[in-house]
C-alpha cells in the first residue's frame, strides 16, 4: 500500500465519517445503524483475510491489542451515533479533533509520560477556549445539543483511551488482522446495546440514505479508513499522522453546511480557528522553542 494514498484516504473517510454517521441515523435508529455497520465491516474484513491469506495471531498479546482496539471502536462509535441527532456532524468533526490533546493527559497516567509543559498547557487552553465557544451558541438555543456535547465528549475520550492503551502493547500484526480483530472483540457489545435499548428491525421505515450511508460506513469508515490509519500510524512520525486532525475538522465543517445545509455561525468558524490553532501548538509548539534556541546559540 502507498502511504501516500494510505494518508489522502484517512483524511477524506475521516472528513466523510461524520456526516455519514448523522445521514445513517436518520431513519434507522442508532444502535441499529451502527451494528449494521459494524457487521458489514467484519464480514468484508474476514474475506480480506482468507482471500489474501493474512495471518491472523491468536495469542494472548494479540488478544490484548484486539481488546484494546476495540474499547475505541465500541466506545468512540456507540456514543458517536448517540450523539448524532443532537448535534451537526461539523460539530462532531471538531470536538474529536481533541481527541489528541486528551490522549496527551491520559498517556501521562497510563504510560507515565511526561507532563505537559508550559507550551501544551496554553495548546490544551486555547482548544477547549475554542470548545467552548462552537458549543455557546447550540447550548444556549436547544437543550439537546447538551446531550450530544456530552455523548461525543465520552466517545472522544474512550478514542483516546484505545490509542493510549494500544501503545502499550509491544507486539507487530498486520493492520487488517488488527481491524477485524478489534471488529470481532466489539461486536457482541454492539449486538447487546441493541437488543437492551431498541432491538427491532423496521425495514419499512429505512430510507435509501441511510443505508447507503450505513454501507459506505461498513467498508470504508470501519474497515478501509482503520486499516490505511493503522498502516501510517507504522510507517510515518506521529506529528505527521497528527495533521490528520486538524484537517478534518474544516472539510466535514464544508460538507455539512454544502450536503446537509449545517449552519456555519461566526462563533463556530471562530471556536474552530481556536481548536486548530490549539492543536497546531501542542503538536509543534515544543518543536518550534527548540529550533529558535537552537538558532540563537549558534
Amino acid at each position: 500500500m502507498n502511504v501516500s494514498v494510505a494518508y489522502l484516504a484517512v483524511v477524506l473517510i475521516w472528513s466523510t465519517t461524520p456526516l455519514g454517521i448523522v445521514w445513517s441515523s436518520e431513519s434507522v435508529s442508532p444502535t441499529l445503524a451502527v451494528l449494521s455497520r459494524m457487521l458489514i465491516a467484519t464480514v468484508f474484513g474476514g474475506f480480506m483475510i482468507r482471500v489474501f491469506k493474512i495471518k491472523f495471531p491468536i495469542n494472548r498479546l494479540a488478544i490484548k491489542l484486539y481488546c484494546y482496539s476495540g474499547l475505541g471502536i465500541f466506545g468512540g462509535m456507540t456514543f458517536s451515533y448517540m450523539a448524532a441527532p443532537h448535534i451537526s456532524s461539523g460539530m462532531m468533526s471538531l470536538i474529536f479533533g481533541l481527541a489528541p490533546v486528551l490522549a496527551g493527559l491520559l498517556a501521562q497516567k497510563i504510560l507515565n509520560e511526561p507532563k505537559f509543559g508550559l507550551i501544551r498547557k496554553l495548546a490544551m487552553i486555547l482548544s477547549f477556549v475554542g470548545l467552548g465557544i462552537v458549543c455557546s451558541d447550540n447550548l444556549a438555543l436547544d437543550g439537546q445539543s447538551t446531550l450530544g456535547v456530552f455523548f461525543i465528549l465520552i466517545a472522544v475520550f474512550f478514542f483516546s483511551l484505545s490509542s493510549v492503551l494500544v501503545k502499550s502493547v509491544d507486539i507487530k500484526i498486520h493492520a487488517i488482522s488488527t481491524t477485524v480483530g478489534a471488529l470481532l472483540i466489539s461486536l457482541p457489545l454492539f449486538i447487546l446495546i441493541w437488543l437492551i435499548m431498541d432491538g427491532t428491525l423496521p425495514v419499512h421505515t429505512w430510507g435509501k440514505r441511510s443505508i447507503w450511508a450505513i454501507v459506505y460506513l461498513g467498508i470504508f469508515g470501519s474497515l478501509i479508513g482503520f486499516i490505511a490509519y493503522y498502516f501510517i500510524l507504522q510507517k510515518l512520525n506521529t506529528s505527521t499522522v497528527a495533521l490528520i486532525t486538524m484537517m478534518t475538522p474544516a472539510i466535514a465543517l464544508s460538507l455539512g453546511a454544502y450536503l446537509n445545509n449545517e449552519a456555519i455561525s461566526l462563533n463556530l468558524v471562530i471556536g474552530a480557528l481556536f481548536v486548530i490553532m490549539g492543536l497546531m501548538l501542542y503538536n509543534w509548539g515544543d518543536k518550534l522553542v527548540f529550533l529558535k534556541r537552537k538558532g540563537l546559540q549558534v
